[in-house]
């Protein structure tokens, strides 16, 4: 299926469904989506989940139907598998998951890029699974707390590239000290030892690719620059490519001709913490911005006056995983 994702051709769903298990999760497109294509009388889109974590039409369901699709696109193409649920989720049998991987390893004309917020399963099915060069593997990262929890059990698959989505990016990530491995974070390093060449460093130069983007959609929560802005910095000290995405619905703005801003304009300071403007005035150490819902469009994909769209070196991915 062709998609409007910037870093993708097209979107293949041998499983559809998922279910919340973060904050990154709280406004997930794809419920949202599997919502409307249930109405709509999708026949993939018909089975529904617990209302607890999932809702209508978004419970876990596989299609080994649609495992033949591959076979039938006559030009190359870079696929986001599973953009409406998770491969690794519990509930996906490792059966079919090695299914999976069996297609993308007999069509290695096509790029795969597989997504997960549950790399807690790599760990133990990694070694099971055929890692060909064409299959990229990346976590979601929305904070720092998942940034801990997510990124080191990536590292347990032998991918050709392993890459981060910090989309819906809602709070500040330090690469470094979740990367690093206990000892490593032992010697107290942060973003700093990046620049600085400490044993962090290397950790963080094991991921190829880092995807950064705002949150969109009628509830969106907004995102800091300064966020957005750390991670690109981490990128550039660690070599890493960086390719951001969106802002989101909320895009950082000034003040009209008059000094004014608007009413249901907000201030957000680099912790997170947001509130409406009544008197705006900066913040003694310049960490707050004024943010205004603009919509996705409007908001664009600038940072900082310009587009970043790195993608990773296709020289590695050709090599063996």
């Amino acid at each position: 299926m062709s998609t409007k994702i910037e870093w993708t051709d097209t979107t293949w769903n041998p499983t559809t469904g998922c279910d919340r298990i973060s904050d990154g999760c709280d406004n997930c497109y794809a419920l949202t989506l599997a919502k409307r294509l249930k109405g709509m009388g999708s026949a993939k889109y018909q089975n529904d989940g617990d209302p607890r974590t999932s809702g209508p039409g978004f419970g876990l369901t596989i299609h080994p139907d649609t495992l033949n699709d591959p076979y039938t696109w006559k030009k190359p193409r870079t696929v986001f598998v599973n953009s409406m649920s998770d491969l690794f989720h519990a509930r996906v049998p490792f059966d079919f998951i090695r299914q999976v991987f069996d297609v993308m390893e007999a069509t290695p004309q096509h790029t795969y890029q597989i997504l997960t917020k549950r790399p807690s399963r790599l760990p133990r099915l990694a070694g099971k699974l055929p890692w060909p060069s064409n299959v990229w593997m990346g976590t979601s990262v929305e904070n720092q707390q998942e940034a801990v929890r997510r990124i080191r059990d990536l590292f347990s698959a032998p991918a050709a590239v392993h890459f981060l989505s910090c989309e819906p990016l809602l709070g500040p990530v330090d690469l470094a000290s979740a990367a690093c491995r206990g000892d490593e974070r032992g010697h107290g390093l942060t973003a700093s030892a990046v620049h600085a060449g400490g044993c962090c460093a290397a950790a963080v130069r094991r991921l190829d690719w880092v995807i950064v983007g705002g949150e969109s959609g009628l509830k969106a929560r907004p995102m800091h620059p300064d966020w957005a802005r750390s991670l690109r910095d981490q990128c550039q000290a660690a070599d890493v490519p960086f390719f951001f995405k969106q802002y989101g619905s909320w895009a950082p703005v000034g003040p009209d001709e008059k000094g004014c801003f608007r009413h249901g304009d907000r201030e957000i300071r680099r912790d997170g913490y947001c509130w409406p403007i009544t008197e705006p005035h900066g913040a003694e150490d310049g960490t707050e911005v004024t943010i205004r819902r603009v919509g996705k469009k409007a908001a664009g994909r600038l940072l900082d006056g310009r587009e970043h769209n790195d993608m990773p070196n296709h020289q590695k991915v050709s090599q063996p995983a």
